[in-house]
């Protein structure tokens, strides 16, 4: 793995979290979202667009953090290969609950002063519909494709043990929020809660990615690996 493949993930793994930050909808998450739905449509079109690249950046990672799971183990690069692109595909499902809210937003326009009452109940289902797409529908198989990478790492030590040890400790700590989650134990994905256990995660993140455009991958490990496999 040369310098400029690790600066491409660096600048891949940075480029994802940036479109994940702007694919959010901070005035969905308000009480009183349902009357501004009609005012916020150029909000929800940047976030379709940064949900899109977000899922082809996703792509792009797993397409350049394959043959490190490979090298390692072909049967875990597969299934790391299944579990990262279907949290991928998720994200493009998730574009769909958006342009929902868009159309759901011209209705309320439309309706005016008085809009029928189950649009609430169809807010509600479209929102509750979103985030399970996004933190648990690609979350979920994405941080455990992460495993099989971290995993891959740690054994190559292509990158220090305690970055890949901490990469591993932030995806238990996300699994956590996630199935805090599902089982409705925390409340929605804006908890306090839910937050804090993410944020090892994702300064896990920050901090790959930038000792990749400072530092690259270490080579004689990976060479060792490489050897050894065949």
């Amino acid at each position: 793995m040369n310098l400029s493949t690790a600066r491409t993930l660096g600048l891949l793994l940075l480029a994802a979290l940036v479109c994940g930050l702007f694919s959010s909808v901070p005035a969905i998450e308000e009480s009183n979202y349902l009357t501004t739905l009609a005012s916020i449509g150029p909000q929800i079109n940047l976030a379709i667009v940064f949900q899109a690249m977000m899922a082809m950046l996703y792509v792009a990672i797993v397409v350049v953090t394959y043959p490190i799971v490979k090298t390692v183990s072909p049967v875990h690069a597969i299934a790391y290969l299944a579990f990262r692109l279907t949290g991928a595909a998720f994200l493009v499902v998730g574009i769909v609950s958006l342009m929902l809210f868009h159309t759901l937003g011209q209705q309320m326009a439309q309706a005016g002063l008085n809009p029928p009452a189950y649009y609430e109940t169809l807010g509600m289902l479209l929102r509750q519909t979103r985030d399970g797409l996004n933190h648990v529908g690609m979350i979920l198989p994405w941080v455990i494709g992460g495993l099989f990478l971290y995993h891959a790492l740690l054994k190559t030590r292509l990158i220090p043990r305690w970055l890949s040890a901490w990469g591993i400790a932030g995806i238990a700590f996300t699994l956590v929020a996630t199935l805090l989650y599902m089982l409705s134990m925390v409340r929605g994905v804006s908890s306090p809660v839910y937050l804090i256990l993410n944020v090892p995660l994702a300064l896990q993140e920050i901090t790959f990615a930038v000792y990749l455009l400072a530092r690259g991958f270490r080579k004689e490990p990976f060479a060792s690996m490489a050897m050894a496999g065949r």
